[in-house]
């Protein structure tokens, strides 16, 4: 089977081979996307003289509809029947590539994965998967009526209003409104890494008009750095960056909450995403289930559900093969 996880800066092609239940990687190439000039030539490059593989799975960054992509960041039109036809691979799948998770999550290994919030899972329920990195991933998977596979639903719960709970996180809106000249903020300007960096720039501007702070600098200069900057001076025990992850986790939790209740979760919720990792110990502290538990009376729905973290980074790989595997039936 052949898994390709496919971005705009970058393509990760991988060939798997099905060992029982489980998949064994027998090779994987990494390529810059911009440099060719389609999917397919570059599949046929990966293959060279190997007879194509049964079935393949491509996460695609971009939305997929009617068996066709058009990625978000590349000018790349891909098609299944297409696929199919200039590679030899009888059966392709295109998947958007955060709703592909769903795909893997069932089978992860324990080291694979560690828990958040303690619960328990039901079998034959729908779990939600959210993914905090540049941008906010939210897609949701829906079982069959055995449970024994799940279909995912691609979302863009993300781009909904950002709702302030409190008179903090009200400031925290207006000045992002006024920062970034905006008519309305969506979910992922607060919740997302990019989002840990705006709320540190906030903090910064509100609580350091002087400039002296040492992300200062940082801010004006490389804030893409500035989420790391902020994670690394909160584990020291830096005040100004310890109370802007505190307001980062807290909105976390509650948006998680949210999605949690619209889909009532009850298979799950994982988080994935590159902070689900590296902010292991402050996702697992008060603030963010908290948060993810103050909903008034429906508080009590939530209180099961448990919330795993995905900790392979190659997480959208595997899934795109466990997708691969079940076009084999």
């Amino acid at each position: 089977m052949l898994a390709g996880d496919i971005g705009g800066t970058k393509t990760l092609l991988a060939l798997y081979a099905l060992c029982g239940p489980r998949l064994e990687l027998l090779r994987s190439e990494r390529y810059p996307s911009a440099e060719w000039p389609d999917l397919a030539p570059m599949v046929q490059a990966f293959l060279g003289s190997d007879s194509p593989p049964a079935a393949a799975c491509f996460a695609v960054a971009g939305p997929v509809q009617g068996g066709e992509a058009h990625l978000t960041n590349l000018p790349w039109q891909l098609c299944e029947a297409e696929l199919s036809r200039d590679t030899g691979i009888e059966r392709v799948n295109l998947v958007n590539d955060f709703a592909v998770l769903v795909y893997g999550l069932p089978h992860l290994e324990p080291h694979q994965q560690a828990p958040v919030v303690a619960g328990q899972a039901v079998a034959a329920e729908p779990l939600l998967v959210l993914g905090a990195g540049t941008g906010l991933g939210v897609a949701i998977g829906l079982p069959a009526r055995d449970g024994a596979e799940l279909t995912a639903l691609a979302s863009e719960a993300a781009h909904g209003e950002f709702a302030p709970r409190s008179a903090q996180e009200w400031a925290l809106k207006q000045w992002l409104l006024a920062s970034l000249d905006l008519e309305r903020l969506s979910i992922e300007r607060v919740v997302s890494g990019t989002g840990l960096g705006h709320v540190t720039r906030w903090l910064l501007d509100s609580q350091d008009p002087g400039g002296a702070h040492p992300l200062q600098t940082l801010a004006a200069t490389q804030p893409d750095e500035l989420p790391a900057a902020t994670t690394a001076a909160a584990a020291e025990g830096d005040p100004l960056a310890t109370a802007a992850l505190e307001v980062w986790l807290g909105a976390y939790g509650s948006v998680c909450g949210d999605l949690a209740l619209t889909s009532l979760s009850r298979g799950g919720i994982w988080l994935a995403g590159g902070t689900a990792a590296k902010l292991l110990e402050p996702l697992r502290g008060n603030t963010f289930r908290e948060a993810f538990l103050a909903k008034g009376r429906l508080g009590r729905v939530l209180a099961n559900m448990p919330i795993t973290a995905v900790l392979d980074p190659a997480i959208g790989q595997f899934s795109a093969a466990c997708r691969a595997r079940m076009l084999l039936g």
